[in-house]
């Protein structure tokens, strides 16, 4: 989207040389109200009169000139208002002076953090599964951020919106807030939780962590572009089954790795006996007919595939009674 900030064009003055300014006016005023004050004791009325209110008048000056000094540091911003039109954003780090009359609210545009709550969603597949997220964000247009989003509503504190910039940042990381549990609603449900209930070969929530961030970022980019938010970084924190569904789906998973092992085992087996008949063949060791191979590699796929450790049996021949 277009931004609508532009930098601030009005009259500026070094903050410094305005302090000394109304210093100078501050002591003149006050010198002027002890010659008026003398002025009257000496019988001299309408000059003094003239000069008293003069004064008055000066005073009232000076303090609304002593409202036009605003200081920034790095990462800080003024958005200014002319009687409730936008005067643009006025960013330059230091001490200044401006005409007084406008009005000036200070936000911040260094990086955020914000660590969402896991929230309970469905996957591609319709499985409950938590899932969390952390976003870096920072402020990149004020004048939406002020202007488009409603962040006096929004604020806890409605009327402190504009002299408190922590009620002001408060309120668009509630925005922000809303906006990423959409999102990450909306990007969750397109994938499932694992390859098991997917074809081979598609993108899953556990194994293509890569692109579902680079998704999470386009799709929050969009949603917070309104407010003028730019998204540094969006990374999914924490991914797990839903508590009902859990002790189920471990299940699973222990089931499909032990058959999965398994298949390893017997591949490993069926190898080694055949090796081991193949020596015996090769190195004439012994002769063995069709049923002694068959008993051999019975015995061999036992040992090799049980889980527990084989006990052997000496054959010492046959008793004759």
């Amino acid at each position: 989207m277009e931004t609508k900030e532009y930098s601030f064009k009005g009259t500026v003055m070094n903050g410094f040389l305005m302090l000394f300014v109304n210093f100078a006016i501050l002591v003149l005023t006050i010198a002027g109200i002890v010659h008026s004050i003398i002025q009257l004791d000496a019988s001299n009325g309408a000059m003094g009169g003239w000069e008293l209110g003069f004064c008055g008048l000066m005073i009232i000056v000076n303090i609304i000139m002593w409202c036009g000094h605003m200081q920034l540091e790095p990462n800080e911003a003024r958005v200014t208002t002319w009687f409730g039109k936008y005067s643009g954003t006025f960013a330059k780090t230091g001490f200044y002076w401006i005409n007084p009359f406008y009005g000036t609210k200070k936000v911040s545009l260094r990086a955020r953090n914000l660590d969402a709550e896991p929230i309970k969603v469905n996957d591609k597949t319709g499985n409950p599964v938590m899932i969390g997220l952390v976003l870096v964000w920072k402020l990149k247009d004020t004048y939406k951020a002020l202007f488009e989003v409603d962040t006096q509503t929004m604020a806890s504190a409605p009327n402190t919106v504009g002299s408190d910039t922590k009620g002001l940042m408060n309120a668009l990381e509630n925005f922000v807030r809303v906006q990423s549990d959409a999102a990450l609603r909306q990007v969750a449900g397109q994938y499932a939780y694992d390859d098991e209930d997917t074809k081979a070969g598609e993108p899953t929530l556990r194994s293509s962590a890569e692109e579902i961030n680079e998704q999470l970022e386009q799709k929050l980019d969009e949603r917070l572009a309104l407010a003028g938010i730019e998204v540094v970084e969006a990374r999914i924190n924490y991914l797990a089954y839903a508590p009902e569904i859990a002790a189920v789906m471990l299940r699973r998973q222990q089931a499909s790795a032990i058959i999965t092992a398994r298949e390893k085992i017997v591949e490993g087996a069926v190898s080694m006996v055949k090796m081991a008949l193949d020596k015996l063949a090769n190195e004439d060791i012994v002769e063995l007919d069709d049923d002694k191979k068959a008993a051999m590699v019975s015995n061999l796929l036992v040992v090799l595939c049980g889980d527990d450790s084989a006990q052997p049996v000496v054959n010492t021949g046959t008793l004759n009674h």
